[in-house]
C-alpha cells in the first residue's frame, strides 16, 4: 500500500509553496499588525485565485472538491509563512460545517455561503464550545456558534464583539456576546452533537498542520542563523553541540508529521479513531513547535530577543496554536482517557497490549 502523497497533491502544495514566498514575507506579516483588522481582502481574493478557499468546497458549488489529505499540505505551508489569514476557520472548519449541515437538511444554508467562500467573497468564522473566545469575528459575514448539541448561524451585525489580546500579534480573538434562538438554529440534537465535534476535531488538526510548518521554520531560521554567526574564527553550526540541538528539534518535527499525516486521513474518511487521532497530531506537533523555537533561540542567543530578529513572528505562531483549539495537555488527557476508559480497542491508534 502506498502511503504517500500523490502527484497532484505535492504540486498543489508547491503552487501554494511558491505564492506564499513571494507574498507573505516576515515584513508582509509584521505590516498587518498596525492595520484596523489585521487582514487584507486583497490578499484573500489573490488565495481565491489559486483555490485555496475553495480547495473542499464540492464542485458543483464552485470548489475544487477535495479533503482534508489534499488540505493538510496547504496548512503546513501556511504555518511555514506565517499566514494570517482565516484559513482555519474558514477553509478547515466552516467549509465542511456548512456541507456537513447540508446533509442534515440546511441545504440552502450551504448553498448560500459555499459558493462565496470559494470565490473569496465571504468569511465565515466558526466558535467551539471549549473556548469562549471567536478568531476573525471581526471580519466574518458569518458566524457559526455552538450552543451545547445546537449549532446556530449568527449574523455578525446581531453581536457585540470585545476584542481580547493575544501575544501573537497576528491573532485576532474576540468575545463574542449573543443569544441563541430558534431562529439562529441549524441543528440541534445528536446530529448537532456529531457536526460540533466534528468541527471540533478539523480545527485540532488545522492547527496542528500549521504546527508542522511553523517548526520547519524555525529549525530553518537556526540552521541559517548557524551559517553566518563565527565564534573563534568558524561558523557555530560547526559546533557539535549547537548542531545536536538543531538534529533534535527536527527529530520531534518529523516525528510529529506523521501523526499529523494520519489524522488527515482519519478525519477524511471519519474513522472511528478521528478524535484520538487529531488530539495525538497536536501534542506531538505543538510540542514540537515549541520546541523548535526553544532551541532556535539559543542559537541565535541575545539578538534572538530583540523585536527587529524575525524570529519572534514564528516564536508566537507557535504559542498561540498550541492554546487555540486545546493545549498540549489537555489532548494528551484526551487520549489517556480513550485507552484507560476502553472507549476504543488501544490496537486502533497504535498501541499493542504486551504479548500480542
Amino acid at each position: 500500500m502506498d502511503f504517500d502523497f500523490s502527484e497532484d497533491q505535492r504540486l498543489l502544495q508547491e503552487t501554494v509553496k511558491d505564492f506564499l514566498e513571494g507574498e507573505c514575507t516576515a515584513e508582509y506579516v509584521r505590516g498587518l499588525w498596525d492595520t484596523q483588522t489585521g487582514r487584507s481582502p486583497e490578499f484573500w481574493a489573490k488565495l481565491a485565485e489559486i483555490g485555496v478557499p475553495g480547495l473542499m468546497v464540492p464542485e458543483q458549488a464552485g470548489g475544487l472538491g477535495m479533503d482534508e489529505r489534499d488540505l493538510v499540505l496547504v496548512l503546513e505551508e501556511t504555518g511555514r509563512y506565517a499566514l494570517a489569514e482565516p484559513v482555519i476557520g474558514t477553509v478547515a472548519v466552516a467549509v465542511p460545517l456548512l456541507v456537513g449541515l447540508a446533509e442534515s437538511g440546511e441545504r440552502k444554508l450551504a448553498e448560500s455561503w459555499l459558493g462565496r467562500i470559494a470565490a473569496g467573497e465571504a468569511i465565515v468564522a466558526v466558535g467551539h464550545d471549549r473556548s469562549p473566545l471567536v478568531s476573525d469575528a471581526h471580519i466574518a459575514d458569518l458566524l457559526l456558534l455552538p450552543h451545547g448539541d445546537e449549532i446556530h448561524a449568527v449574523d455578525p451585525g446581531e453581536v457585540g464583539l470585545t476584542a481580547q489580546r493575544s501575544n501573537d500579534q497576528s491573532r485576532r480573538l474576540f468575545a463574542v456576546d449573543w443569544a441563541p434562538s430558534d431562529r439562529t438554529r441549524v441543528a440541534s440534537g445528536q446530529a448537532g452533537r456529531k457536526l460540533v465535534d466534528a468541527a471540533f476535531d478539523r480545527g485540532v488538526l488545522a492547527c496542528a498542520a500549521q504546527q508542522l510548518g511553523v517548526g520547519c521554520q524555525l529549525i530553518d531560521m537556526g540552521a541559517l542563523y548557524a551559517t553566518q554567526r563565527k565564534q573563534f574564527g568558524v561558523a557555530i553550526g560547526s559546533f557539535q553541540a549547537v548542531k545536536h540541538r538543531l538534529a533534535n528539534a527536527k527529530v520531534q518535527v518529523e516525528y510529529a508529521r506523521s501523526l499529523v499525516y494520519r489524522a488527515a486521513h482519519s478525519v477524511a474518511r471519519a474513522l472511528p479513531t478521528r478524535a484520538v487521532d487529531v488530539s495525538m497530531a497536536k501534542a506531538a506537533a505543538g510540542e514540537a513547535a515549541t520546541s523548535a523555537g526553544k532551541e532556535s533561540l539559543q542559537v541565535h542567543g541575545a539578538i534572538g530577543y530583540t523585536y527587529e530578529q524575525d524570529l519572534h513572528v514564528w516564536m508566537k505562531r507557535a504559542w498561540s496554536l498550541d492554546l487555540s483549539y486545546g493545549t498540549g495537555a489537555w489532548h494528551r488527557a484526551r487520549v489517556a482517557d480513550a485507552v484507560l476508559d476502553g472507549r476504543l480497542p488501544a490496537e486502533s491508534f497504535g498501541f499493542v497490549p504486551p504479548g500480542a
